[in-house]
């Protein structure tokens, strides 16, 4: 017996749900790429970066996901040998620096914790001690998708000026852009990396760099520019120079249709909005998590991420069970724990195109697996979200 037949529903941090009308934007014929309505469609996609970093910083488009992205970063600003600082919080910022170690950078991990956002006197303090500024640039990541732990990006700023350090301050923020608030001109953000498939509601395989002015005043001297991530190749004068070759036709004209609906909705209701679902979400799990099986990874409720939350299972032959019966009973595909966290948590994903009857549905399933298989955990946690919603989404 199934429920599963109609559209599945895709509940993992990314890719996440397109909608139907960028999917029907790139269903079209394909047209010059070198003048034209393609040049108008690059131009807007800029300035929708820019509008949605809050910024007047270069943005850069890469056919690339965001490891690709991670990679044009660093090697546009950074010379061999030159020393990164990761501040660690989950795997992402560790996977940004491994992939700078590949490319000649020092890379020195500022340990931190799964459970908790970094914490910006430790960074202060190692900055502090750098006399000689070897350390050129610090990474971070606003979320990290895998622990769902939103980091404070403003007091890492701060932790860096009362330093009186000149790293530069590179921000991936591939699981909140979209989703929540980033000012990266006014928090002194030097980089931002972004990525399509999450909060910017597309398909996997666009990324971007944005740069300041001070980043690319750093680019000038950097020494591990290559063809195809340089950003000066990248600013010639030939429209096909913004992609180093053939643009990805279709995907810029579904990424304008997702520009234009987060133009429709505008910012402070999207954040509001994941604010929200990410709110009923925690109210879910905390019910579940009252009999003891379940429990949040990051413990402060303040650095929880408004687009994922990852949910700690105590007895690891739950997961797979609850996963296959999500996906094979009610056609739901629910996120599962990654890197440090695999085999020991769900990832509930509540960003980019998605609304309240999705997310209770995400959470229905996985409550309606629990009581299916008699997994031990507190009971109306639905009940609880729907509760959590009427409150603060009244009449």
């Amino acid at each position: 017996m199934s429920v599963k037949n109609g559209r599945q529903f895709l509940s993992i941090p990314g890719p996440t749900t397109v909608p139907d009308e960028v999917l029907a934007a790139m269903h079209r014929p394909a047209v010059d790429i070198r003048k034209g309505e393609l040049v108008e469609v690059t131009a807007r996609l800029k300035d929708g970066l820019r509008m949605i970093s809050k910024s007047k910083g270069t943005p850069f488009i890469y056919i690339a996901n965001g490891h690709g992205a991670w990679e044009a970063a660093l090697s546009n600003v950074l010379c061999r040998n030159d020393k990164i600082l990761v501040l660690e919080s989950g795997s992402f910022a560790a996977g940004w620096g491994q992939a700078g170690g590949t490319i000649g950078l020092d890379v020195e991990v500022l340990p931190g914790s799964w459970r908790k956002a970094v914490d910006p006197a430790a960074v202060e303090e190692r900055l502090k001690s750098d006399t000689s500024g070897d350390i050129k640039a610090v990474l971070i990541v606003q979320v990290d998708t895998a622990s769902s732990v939103v980091n404070d990006i403003p007091a890492i700023r701060r932790a860096i000026d009362n330093a009186g350090h000149d790293a530069l301050l590179m921000v991936d923020t591939i699981a909140s852009l979209g989703t929540m608030d980033y000012r990266m001109d006014e928090w002194g953000v030097d980089v931002t990396v972004a990525a399509c498939q999450k909060g910017l509601m597309m398909s996997p395989g666009v990324s971007f760099t944005i740069a300041n002015e001070r980043a690319m005043a750093r680019h000038q001297k950097a020494d591990l520019r290559t063809a195809y991530w340089d950003w000066t190749n990248r600013m010639g004068p030939e429209h096909y120079q913004n992609y180093a070759g053939t643009p990805p036709v279709h995907m810029l004209f579904g990424l304008q249709k997702a520009f234009e609906l987060i133009r429709e909705e505008g910012l402070d209701n999207i954040f509001t909005r994941h604010s929200l679902l990410a709110g009923a979400t925690r109210a879910a799990v905390g019910k579940w998590a009252e009999d003891g099986e379940f429990a949040f990874n990051i413990i402060d409720p303040n650095e929880r991420a408004n687009s994922v939350t990852t949910v700690l299972v105590t007895n690891p032959q739950n997961l797979d069970a609850i996963h296959d019966y999500c996906i094979e009973k009610c056609g739901v595909v629910v996120g599962v724990g990654i890197a440090a966290l695999s085999g020991k948590a769900l990832r509930i994903a509540h960003m980019g195109h998605i609304n309240a009857p999705m997310l209770l549905g995400t959470l229905g399933s996985i409550e309606m697996s629990l009581k299916a298989q008699n997994i031990l955990h507190g009971a109306s946690g639905v009940e609880a979200a729907i509760n959590y919603l009427a409150t603060n989404v009244p009449r």
